[in-house]
This record gives structure tokens, C-alpha cells and sequence, in this order.
């Protein structure tokens, strides 16, 4: 008897380590259905975030936002070429906001991450 109600606590604490577990998973990787996924967008993000930077300083040193064509051009960032990802920034005199869009096969990733003016990624 004594071995029994052992065997049904081990139970117990195993079936609630493996819930809290995979909570604690699903909380680290919100973003697609595979870490490949997860892992692309967290570069995706980086990647925002380095070129929202380089925004702020062509604009410090220009008073006006660039395309990403003049970022390039100027030196201020390599943007990097990510498979399934396409970036574009819409540009003026007082606003910027830089769209990645996802292509890729994995339906449980956000379609578009973006980034504007406030350093705030969001997604669409």
C-alpha cells in the first residue's frame, strides 16, 4: 500500500513538472511553430531595432529619415538577408517606420514586424 501511494505521488509531481514545464516553453518561444522560427524573429528583431538606431542618427545628422537604399549606401548599417524576410521603410522629414514582412512556411508566425519612430516593435 505504502508503495502505491508512492508511485501515485511520483505520478503527481511529474505530471505537474511537464505542465509548468511546457508553460515555461510556450512563454519563450511565442513566435511560429518551430525554433527555427523563433530564432529568425528574434533576429528579425535585432535587426529592426539596429536599423531604427540608424535612422535616428542619419536624422541627427541630416534632419530627414532615409530610405533603406541611403542607409545602405551611407554606410550606416549592412542589413543583413534573411531567408524568408523582406525589408522596407517608409520614410519622411519627421517619421520613419520599417516593415519586415515574413514569407515564409510556417502559418503560426506574424505576417509583418515593424518598428517606427518610437522604438517600439509591434506586430501586424
Amino acid at each position: 500500500m505504502t508503495r502505491a501511494i508512492g508511485l501515485i505521488g511520483i505520478v503527481i509531481v511529474l505530471g505537474a513538472g511537464a505542465y509548468f514545464y511546457l508553460g515555461q516553453v510556450n512563454e519563450v518561444a511565442p513566435v511560429g511553430k518551430t525554433p527555427q522560427t523563433t530564432v529568425s524573429f528574434i533576429g528579425v528583431q535585432n535587426d529592426l531595432l539596429a536599423m531604427a538606431n540608424a535612422e535616428r542618427r542619419y536624422q541627427a545628422s541630416n534632419s530627414k529619415y532615409a530610405s533603406l537604399d541611403e542607409l545602405r549606401t551611407n554606410s550606416d548599417i549592412t542589413v543583413p538577408s534573411r531567408k524568408d524576410i523582406r525589408y522596407t521603410v517608409d520614410a519622411s522629414s519627421s517619421h520613419f517606420r520599417i516593415v519586415a514582412t515574413y514569407t515564409g512556411p510556417d502559418p503560426a508566425a506574424p505576417k509583418h514586424l515593424s518598428i517606427d519612430d518610437s522604438l517600439t516593435v509591434t506586430k501586424d
